[in-house]
C-alpha cells in the first residue's frame, strides 16, 4: 500500500492575513501562491508516481473538508486525474478554540488565565498533551485520526484501494504518522511541522519521509 500525506498550500492564515479578517478556520482559503504550490506539487507527484511505477488504477483521494485542503486537492488532481475523491471530518486541523485566528503573541494579553494554564500544561515536555482552551491537544487529534485508519484498512481489504492521497493539515499529518507507526509523544514533540505542500510517503508500512524537499 502507498499512502501520500500532503499538507495544504499556503493559506491566508499562513501569511497573517486572517488575523484581521478573522474568517473561521474551515473557510480559510489558499493564497495565489498556495494555489501555485498545489498545482506544481501535483505535476511533481504525478511524475514521481509514473517514474516509480506507482499505478493509480486503485487510487483514492481523501481530503479534509476545510476549504484550503479542498482547494489543494483540486489543484493536485489536475495532474493526478483521480475520479475517486472523498472527504473525512477526522482529517481537519487541530481545533484552536479561543486562540483561533489570533496571533500567538497576543494569546496571553487577550486570555491571560487561559494562556497561563496552557503554558503550564506545555511545560516539561507536555506539548503533545496540552489542550488549547475550548480546543484540542495534539493527543485529541491523534485519537480522532485513528478512527479514520479503520476506513483505510477496510477499503484495502474489501475494495483493493492500495494508493491513497490524503490532503490534510500540519498537526493532523504528524498525528497520523504517530498513530500509524506507533511513534511516541516525544517523537511528536521533536517533529517539526511540514511546510506547505510537502508530501510524506508511506510505502508498504515504511516511513519514507518527505519526498519533495529540494
Amino acid at each position: 500500500m502507498h499512502i501520500f500525506l500532503i499538507r495544504h498550500g499556503e493559506s491566508i492564515s499562513n501569511v497573517g492575513d486572517n488575523y484581521i479578517k478573522r474568517i473561521p478556520d474551515h473557510l480559510v482559503e489558499l493564497t495565489d501562491l498556495g494555489k501555485k504550490q498545489a498545482y506544481e506539487g501535483g505535476v511533481w507527484l504525478r511524475n514521481y508516481c509514473d517514474n516509480q511505477g506507482i499505478g493509480l488504477e486503485n487510487a483514492r483521494i481523501w481530503c479534509s473538508p476545510y476549504l484550503r485542503t479542498r482547494q489543494t486537492s483540486e489543484e493536485f488532481n489536475k495532474s493526478l486525474n483521480i475520479s475517486d475523491i472523498r472527504e473525512d471530518i477526522t482529517l481537519v486541523e487541530q481545533q484552536f478554540g479561543l486562540f483561533d485566528s489570533v496571533p500567538e503573541e497576543q494569546w496571553g494579553n487577550l486570555y491571560p488565565k487561559e494562556y497561563e494554564e496552557y503554558v503550564r500544561q506545555r511545560k516539561n515536555g507536555g506539548k503533545f498533551y496540552a489542550r488549547l482552551p475550548l480546543g484540542e491537544s495534539p493527543y485529541d487529534v491523534a485519537v480522532r485520526v485513528h478512527q479514520f485508519m479503520g476506513t483505510i484498512h477496510r477499503d484495502y481489504k474489501r475494495h483493493g484501494i492500495d494508493t491513497l492521497f490524503i490532503f490534510t493539515h500540519g498537526t493532523t499529518l504528524r498525528a497520523f504518522l504517530l498513530r500509524w507507526f506507533h511513534y511516541s509523544p516525544e517523537w511528536f514533540h521533536e517533529e517539526k511541522n511540514p511546510k506547505n505542500c510537502w508530501i510524506r510517503e508511506i510505502k508498504d508500512g515504511k516511513d519514507c519521509g518527505y519526498i519533495n524537499i529540494q
